[in-house]
């Protein structure tokens, strides 16, 4: 693990990548944030919550009526840090 970065905002509970969401916290996606998924590093995470121990990830290729991917949830421990 790293160290937090000095400007850094502390790492929400529940986060989006979606900026539509209410869970989407633009100051944290200024620095280069990872996410770890029963012990693997995921790079396709669209939204997590560490409490509830989730994460939503693209189901494939597939998009709904909006053109926005539609999401499945895989539950399992969560790990969030700064790189």
């Amino acid at each position: 693990m790293t160290q937090t970065p000095p400007n850094a905002p502390p790492l929400p509970d529940h986060l989006s990548v979606d900026a539509r969401s209410p869970h989407h916290v633009a100051a944290v996606f200024e620095h280069d944030i990872g996410i770890r998924f029963n012990g693997k590093e995921r790079h396709d995470v669209e939204e997590y919550c560490i409490s509830e121990g989730w994460i939503k990830v693209p189901a494939s290729k597939t998009v709904n009526r909006k053109g926005q991917p539609l999401l499945i949830k895989l539950k399992g421990s969560v790990e969030v840090f700064y790189r």
